[in-house]
């Protein structure tokens, strides 16, 4: 189990960064790792809420279906990335992986004795959450205000940013940015509540203003980041 946290990729960027050595211990002893494949569901929406989990390595999707039986995404999480619902009996949403994925995985109850125990960690856990309602507001403001174009070069600003935790993601200092996009361009333009061709279209603008590159189906080269940020009604980084 020593080894469950000495190859952490993410143990200071996760909420367990948190924890005093013995403190740690006692956490390690309660994890294991488990990996979910591609395509694979985590957890269904409406079960029992049984673990929590930090991601490890890989993208998950959080999707709720509608009335019609579509499938709609609502969130994303990346490597550190806190998994779960402590204090609740069910789980909101289903947890799914859009790319292979290793987690490491504690049961609720014995995490919600630690998160008892541990007043940082608890309130890293309450900062990170009011950080992800900050985000969720502003991904409203953005549906409800914001143009298509906007809206695309926004996103690619926000999985770009995301995309040093992805293991296909690759940069130079002072240089492009290339990274895969975790979603089809169908998912795309369903969490930025656009069509699958307005999706396409706005990407092929980025590139023909030579703002980005796409070399592959969902390969994305960030040839010039200023712009960007700029296409999307963002403030320099």
């Amino acid at each position: 189990m020593t080894a469950l946290c000495a190859d952490c990729a993410v143990r200071d960027a996760a909420l367990c960064s948190s924890l005093a050595d013995d403190q740690l211990d006692r956490l390690r002893q309660l994890g294991r790792r488990h990996r979910v494949a591609r395509g694979e569901t985590m957890v269904w929406a409406g079960s029992d809420s049984l673990v929590c989990a930090t991601l490890l390595s890989g993208v998950l999707k959080l999707s709720a279906t509608t009335r019609d039986g579509r499938e709609q995404i609502v969130g994303l999480h990346f490597p550190s990335d806190f998994i779960g619902r402590p204090y609740a009996g069910t789980v909101a949403f289903t947890v799914s992986a859009l790319t292979d994925v290793e987690l490491c995985v504690v049961p609720r109850d014995r995490f919600e004795a630690v998160l008892a125990a541990n007043g940082g960690m608890e309130r890293l856990l309450l900062e990170r959450t009011f950080a992800a309602l900050d985000a969720a507001r502003a991904r409203l403001l953005s549906l409800a205000r914001n143009s298509a174009s906007e809206k695309v070069a926004g996103f690619i600003v926000s999985m770009a940013e995301r995309a040093r935790g992805i293991s296909d993601s690759c940069a130079l200092p002072g240089g492009p940015v290339t990274f895969d996009l975790p979603l089809t361009r169908g998912q795309i333009a369903d969490v930025l509540g656009l069509t699958i061709e307005t999706v396409s279209r706005q990407l092929t603008k980025l590139k023909v203003a030579g703002v980005i590159a796409l070399p592959g189906v969902r390969s994305v080269t960030i040839r010039d980041a200023a712009a960007l940020r700029a296409c999307a009604g963002l403030d320099p980084a």
